[in-house]
């Protein structure tokens, strides 16, 4: 009840402000060709590279994917879920007007275990999946594929390997911003490495406590953070569409903070 509350909140102020400026990207428009039906990891890779082709996205990792979803319509909402709890998705109903996709991730979480669970929410949305712990598994897939696409991964790494070191996983981390261990698991889907191979490593992240909340991995990556809400109360202050007021109460802030995050920024 707590979280549907902050969620409507949130979005209610989102959704008001994108009227005031008339945001072009206001309404979620579906990828052509989704939802797109997986029953297998190999549907799920397919269902990737399709919404890939379909967002003009290439092969390249992805910069900053909350800004890169928000843009497209999905609302990213950071709130404080739990050590337990990575994300959520849902979906708000309007009276008028098309319904909102959100995507809720755990705002205590690092920026790769933030970006890998976007991409899994990302599924639920666009993928027509089996429920329950078969389609979770299959979420993961398409994320992993989405935000590490094979052909990338194999010019990278190779499409063999005996060996890989952790300095070299560190470095696919930095690359890719997803964690070592969702890397691992992407060398072993794509039969880069081997199943004895792959456990010794997982054995190695288990005894280091990378396994455990909070996930402590060297090389973490900085929460990416949802600045499209802010950046268009700023613009409908400029362009007049709103008074300062109206914008420091959307914003949660005083009309003399807001002056300050205008002139005086940080």
């Amino acid at each position: 009840a707590s979280i549907k509350a902050s969620v409507l909140s949130e979005v209610e102020r989102y959704l008001e402000i994108e009227d005031f400026v008339g945001a072009e990207s206001a309404n979620w428009s579906r990828p052509q060709g989704s939802p797109y039906r997986v029953d297998e990891f190999a549907d799920a890779e397919l269902a990737a590279t399709r919404l890939r082709a379909a967002w003009s996205l290439g092969s390249d990792p992805i910069p900053d994917l909350t800004e890169f979803l928000e843009e497209r319509g999905i609302k990213v909402i950071p709130l404080k879920l739990g050590e337990r709890v990575s994300g959520l998705m849902c979906v708000a109903r309007r009276s008028e007007g098309a319904d909102v996709p959100i995507v809720i991730v755990n705002q205590e979480d690092t920026g790769e275990r933030q970006r890998f669970t976007l991409a899994h929410e990302l599924a639920h949305h666009v993928l027509q999946a089996p429920e329950g712990a078969k389609g979770e598994k299959l979420a993961h897939r398409f994320a992993s594929a989405f935000l590490m696409p094979a052909e990338i991964f194999w010019r990278e790494v190779g499409k063999h390997r005996e060996q890989i070191s952790l300095g070299e996983l560190l470095e696919l981390k930095a690359l890719f911003k997803t964690s070592i261990q969702a890397i691992t698991y992407r060398l072993k889907d794509l039969q880069i490495i081997s199943e004895p191979l792959f456990k010794k490593l997982f054995d190695h992240f288990e005894e280091q406590g990378w396994r455990k909340p909070p996930y402590p991995e060297p090389g973490a990556i900085p929460p990416e953070r949802p600045e499209r809400f802010r950046r268009l109360c700023f613009r409908a202050v400029a362009e007049g569409a709103v008074s300062e007021s109206k914008a420091a109460e959307l914003l949660g802030v005083s009309v003399r903070q807001l002056d300050r995050m205008l002139d005086q920024p940080v």
